[in-house]
């Protein structure tokens, strides 16, 4: 049972549109909410403190960190009054909470608190964070929470059918068994992506699935798709069958993950859709 949902959120374009999904899925589980803000200690040290000075007005020297902190904690404050207000006008139970730290690590040390967590693609700095050249807050989160990450896009869509990625793995059978019980629970039907062009491969893959939902009142479609996984697996998306996409993260071997890239970050990085994510 799906209790506590953290919600990251920083006021960006992209956090608000994060806010809807939570609210949403809050909504649909009876679950509460926990509105958080961290105080990114980055803002104040590094190439993000010179843009975040010329945006409140003052210039990017030492004795205006105590300013700037302080402007800092003032937009949290005012960000997580907004997150507030809009739970209680969709009357669903929240909390808040700031912190001042690593936005990465202050969301996976809180999501220990929590069942889910549910993030924005992009931050409010992304494209001066390191994030936007070696990898996101979200994938850093979604490799290290231990638990379901949903991860949105900018856009908000209202979720009535869901997808499955499913290769067989461990990773991809903890995914199968959270689409079972979301389906179950919220009568959603599911559609099964797996892309191979290995028919042999294809045939084992949905025996295992079919051996599997045997037991439980599902309407599932299995698709089986050719090509390169996370390529087909947004170009399915894009096509507009789905509004939401379940798969395991970080499925692969190391070793295949270095020579081909990862799935899970081209997926999170590419996808039109929230994708909820388990390891």
């Amino acid at each position: 049972m799906i209790k506590k949902i953290l919600v990251p959120t920083d006021g960006s374009e992209y956090g608000k549109t994060t806010i809807e999904y939570a609210i949403y899925m809050a909504k649909k589980l009876g679950a509460t909410l926990i509105g958080l803000h961290v105080v990114d200690i980055n803002v104040i040290q590094g190439p993000v403190f010179t843009e975040v000075c010329g945006t409140m007005g003052v210039p990017a020297t030492p004795e205006y960190f105590p300013i700037i902190e302080q402007r800092l904690h003032e937009q949290a404050d005012a960000i997580l009054s907004s997150f507030k207000e809009k739970c209680s006008i969709a009357q669903v139970p929240c909390e808040t909470k700031k912190e001042m730290g690593v936005i990465e690590q202050v969301i996976i040390e809180e999501g220990k608190k929590t069942d889910w967590i549910i993030l924005a693609r992009r931050g409010e700095h992304f494209h001066l964070a390191k994030g936007a050249i070696i990898g996101s807050t979200a994938e850093a989160v979604v490799r290290n929470a231990g638990k379901p990450v949903m991860v949105t896009p900018y856009k908000y869509r209202e979720i009535e059918s869901v997808g499955l990625a499913y290769d067989g793995s461990p990773p991809a059978e903890n995914a199968l068994r959270l689409a079972i019980h979301l389906c179950e629970e919220l009568s959603w039907p599911l559609t099964t992506i797996i892309v191979t062009e290995d028919q042999r491969y294809a045939s084992l893959l949905t025996n295992k699935l079919e051996d599997t939902l045997a037991s439980h009142e599902i309407n599932e479609t299995t698709v089986i798709l050719p090509g390169n996984e996370g390529k087909a697996l947004v170009k399915f998306m894009e096509e507009g069958s789905i509004e939401m996409l379940i798969m395991g993260a970080y499925g692969h071997n190391l070793l295949r993950r270095l020579l081909g890239g990862s799935t899970t970050s081209y997926v999170i990085r590419n996808s039109p859709l929230p994708v909820l994510l388990t390891r």
